[in-house]
């Protein structure tokens, strides 16, 4: 099945749209006594999104009804300033009321081979499975100029097929230890939807999309059973 692709005139006109429908599905869950679970991803690109949740959904969002997640951690201190879980924090989470318990980071202050660990038995504790496999109800994922998402780097392909549901990864140029959703666990998603922005990203949309080039891991997201789809402003989305 071919991905949804949206085209938005910029990153604040797409995170608009992407915030209503976030806010329309957790309704739906709401109505339905189902809890919603959210992996959030990290970088720059999200941050709009999550400013405009916090901003025009604060007090009409069922919170309480969302599981918050995380794609990936870089293994550092949560006050540090390239923690995947501070960027969340201060763009949303610190401004909304939400239960502790809803909010599921990954310890990047711990020792990752146990942190894999852990982090996956709290998915499975909380996140319900089909065919084995913990199913989210939406995985948002980021896009880096070598086709990397989550934290699966080319020279790591091997974590899209790993039967685990977290992998440590590490970055290609500085070696900095991170923490990952596997690929089987994202593609068991119900919903995957890719952000990116800005004329950089522009050649690797074109090589994932256009020319399918299997040599970069955000080439391998499909789901299984379930939707996927790319949110891309004008530049991101100029060389389609």
């Amino acid at each position: 099945m071919e991905p949804d692709i949206r085209i938005f005139e910029n990153p604040l006109a797409l995170a608009k749209d992407f915030a209503r429908e976030i806010y329309q599905l957790a309704l739906d869950h709401q109505q339905e006594n189902k809890m919603m679970n959210i992996a959030l991803s990290g970088g720059n690109t999200p941050t709009v999104l999550f400013n405009i949740l916090a901003s025009e959904y604060s007090s009409s969002m069922p919170w309480a009804s969302i599981h918050f997640f995380w794609v990936d951690e870089r293994c550092v201190s949560p006050v540090q300033a390239d923690s995947n879980y501070r960027m969340s924090l201060e763009s949303l989470l610190s401004k909304i009321v939400i239960p502790a318990d809803n909010i599921h980071r990954i310890r990047g202050e711990a020792k990752p081979e146990l942190e894999v660990q852990r982090y996956a038995s709290e998915i499975n504790s909380i996140v319900p499975k089909e065919n084995l496999l913990p199913r989210f109800d939406l995985i948002i994922l980021g896009l880096g100029e070598d086709g990397h998402t989550a934290s699966i780097f080319p020279n790591q392909m091997g974590i899209l097929q790993s039967d685990n549901i977290c992998e440590m990864a590490s970055h290609p140029q500085s070696g900095q230890q991170r923490i990952s959703l596997t690929g089987k666990v994202i593609n068991s998603a119900t919903w995957i939807v890719f952000i990116a922005t800005g004329n950089n990203k522009s050649r690797i949309v074109h090589s994932v999309l256009k020319e399918k080039k299997r040599f970069f891991p955000a080439s391998h997201i499909h789901p299984i059973q379930g939707k996927l789809s790319w949110f891309l402003d004008r530049s991101a989305a100029s060389r389609l």
